[in-house]
C-alpha cells in the first residue's frame, strides 16, 4: 500500500482488493466497488461509473439517487474526463460551463478516467452536497482504485467500446 494515503484510501484499496481477487467481471466489480466508495467515504451524494458504449458514457453501477442514463462525450465533466482522459476535481459545479444537472443538490465532484492501456473504458464519477469536498488526496486514492479495477476486469465481458467479446 502506498504511503501517505488517508485512511479511507488505505481501507479502500485493501478491501477492494479482497472484492476483485480472482474477479474478472467488470459489472460485478464494478457494483462492488461502488457499494465500496459509497460506504467508506463520507459526504457523498452519488458514486458511481460511466461507460464508454454506443459512442458515449451510459450510466453503469452506482450508489445514491436516480443518475443521468446517457452523456455524451465532451459534455459536463465527465464527458470532458472521458475525452480528456485526465481526473477533473470541480469544488462548485455550478461555475462548470456545461455542468449537467442529475442532482440539484451536488455541489462538487470528481470525476476520474478508467483507462485500459491507451483505451478509455469509462469514467468513476462522485457527487457531494458540500462545496469543495475532493482534494488531491482523493485523487490519488481514487486513481488508484481505478487502476485496480481496470487491471481486475476482463472488459471483453461489458461491451464496452473497442474490447470485442472473445
Amino acid at each position: 500500500m502506498k504511503s501517505g494515503l488517508t485512511e479511507p484510501y488505505a481501507e479502500l484499496l485493501r478491501q477492494a482488493e479482497g472484492l476483485f481477487e480472482d474477479e474478472r467481471d467488470p459489472w460485478a466489480n464494478s457494483a462492488n466497488a461502488t457499494a465500496l466508495v459509497w460506504e467508506l467515504l463520507p459526504d457523498l451524494n452519488w458514486a458511481g461509473f460511466y461507460f464508454l458504449r454506443g459512442g458515449g458514457l451510459i450510466v453503469g453501477p452506482f450508489q445514491g439517487r436516480i443518475a443521468c442514463v446517457r452523456i455524451a462525450l465532451g459534455q459536463g465533466v465527465c464527458g470532458a474526463v472521458a475525452q480528456g482522459h485526465s481526473t477533473m476535481i470541480v469544488p462548485d459545479v455550478h461555475q462548470f460551463p456545461g455542468h449537467i444537472v442529475c442532482d440539484a443538490a451536488s455541489n462538487s465532484e470528481i470525476v476520474v478516467p478508467l483507462i485500459a492501456g491507451d483505451r478509455l473504458v469509462g469514467v468513476l464519477d462522485l457527487d457531494s452536497p458540500s462545496y469543495g469536498r475532493f482534494g488531491e488526496g482523493d485523487a490519488a486514492g481514487l486513481e488508484m482504485l481505478a487502476a485496480r479495477l481496470v487491471a481486475a476486469c476482463d472488459w471483453r465481458l461489458a461491451g464496452i467500446d473497442g474490447f470485442e467479446a472473445g
